[in-house]
């Protein structure tokens, strides 16, 4: 059986992608400034009925130079700062301390939209992390105060204990914070906003910070 043989290859190949009908994107008219370009596009995810629009990818790397990816949910970008949370004590977080730069992806199928964000980290001071932690819902606070994240779970019942546990301590204590809990934000000197088309004519604009203002330029598909 060659590899185009394969019953997961046939599936893959046969999967649509880009199908449309898929919006315009003129770069002649973009803003400025990337923050106000993203703001457009969520706004026409959220109106296009794209589940969870704030949801993004970030990339991190290890000491040894080996990437890590996962999904996190954007909270708030102001002033060319993508902020998001995680204990510090989790891979990410360690890694971000070790290499404190990252990349951020969205991605809308709906609207074959892409936007790609890569900058230095920035950590929140502890005041604004536990304004983060403490805007949670109960059920969230309580997972993160664990602190195990990524260890390995030997037995599904210490976890349900301990969540309880957990879960319990915040019932007495609603204004408890977990201590590893921490704001990190993305300073974004690389924002590349990517419209997909169905012929692969891609228009890609990408923005590159150049001190207080932006420069931008059209990208090759």
């Amino acid at each position: 059986m060659t590899a185009t043989d394969r019953p997961i290859t046939r599936l893959l190949r046969g999967l649509p992608s880009l199908a449309g009908p898929l919006p315009a994107f003129d770069p002649d008219t973009a803003p400025d400034d990337p923050d106000a370009l993203f703001e457009d596009w969520l706004r026409d995810a959220v109106d296009a009925g794209v589940i969870e629009p704030h949801a993004m990818t970030l990339s991190t790397v290890d000491p040894a130079g080996r990437p890590s990816a996962r999904v996190l949910i954007l909270k708030n970008l102001s002033g060319g700062l993508w902020q998001f949370a995680s204990g510090s004590a989790s891979r990410k977080g360690k890694e971000l301390a070790d290499t404190p730069w990252a990349a951020l992806t969205f991605y809308w199928p709906v609207l074959g939209r892409q936007v790609r964000v890569r900058g230095a980290v920035v950590v929140a001071n502890a005041e604004n992390s536990a304004r983060d932690y403490l805007g949670r819902s109960p059920s969230a606070r309580a997972a993160a105060l664990l602190g195990r994240q990524s260890e390995v779970l030997h037995d599904p019942r210490e976890r349900d204990l301990r969540l309880a546990e957990a879960a319990e301590l915040i019932r007495r204590d609603p204004a408890l914070v977990a201590p590893e809990w921490t704001l990190y934000g993305v300073r974004a000197d690389e924002v590349e906003f990517w419209q997909g088309d169905h012929h692969r004519n891609h228009v890609r604009l990408r923005y590159t910070a150049t001190g207080e203002s932006w420069t931008t330029d059209p990208l090759w598909p």
